[in-house]
């Protein structure tokens, strides 16, 4: 009855769902082996262990930022989350090498659009972890933020549940 009600007079739930911006085996950040990740200092979300080198929007939303190194993307979604996808640990002394960006700070994206390509195999032969954390950066503002984990995730397919 209030579902029919809500929808008649136009209000929404006020949760929403972050995408899997990358294909791999999704896992909870404690396995992470960085304690900023894993001890959630950056805040709540998940991470995946890459099988592609692509990294796509996991939300409709707008670039806030993409490190000059371009191993880490930040997007504002929708619904005012703020997603780090951060390529990797300690990738940031790569300086840019192995990465490709294809968005710039500013651009509006859709749920798949093309961030980041990157060489997988290049990185790890380099002696990094590619463990590629997605946080969401003011978990805070939510509610509920919950993360689907231990498992096998296709490119958009849902990993993250939040709510205000």
């Amino acid at each position: 009855m209030f579902g029919k009600l809500k929808e008649t007079l136009g209000i929404k739930d006020k949760k929403n769902t972050i995408l899997a911006p990358i294909e791999g085996y999704a896992c909870p950040l404690r396995e992470v082996n960085d304690p900023t990740f894993s001890q959630e200092i950056l805040g709540k979300g998940i991470a995946i262990k890459p099988s592609k080198g692509r990294v796509v929007s996991p939300a409709d939303g707008t670039v806030a930022l993409v490190f000059e190194t371009k191993h880490a993307v930040s997007i504002i979604g929708g619904y005012g989350e703020e997603i780090l996808i951060h390529i990797g640990l300690d990738t940031v002394n790569l300086k840019g090498k192995y990465f490709t960006s294809h968005v710039k700070a500013g651009d509006k994206v859709k749920a798949g659009d093309l961030l980041v390509e990157f060489d997988m195999e290049q990185i790890k032969e380099a002696g990094y972890d590619i463990i590629t954390p997605i946080i969401i950066c003011n978990s805070g503002e939510y509610k509920e933020i919950s993360a689907i984990a231990s498992k096998e995730v296709k490119e958009l397919d849902d990993i993250i549940n939040i709510k205000k």
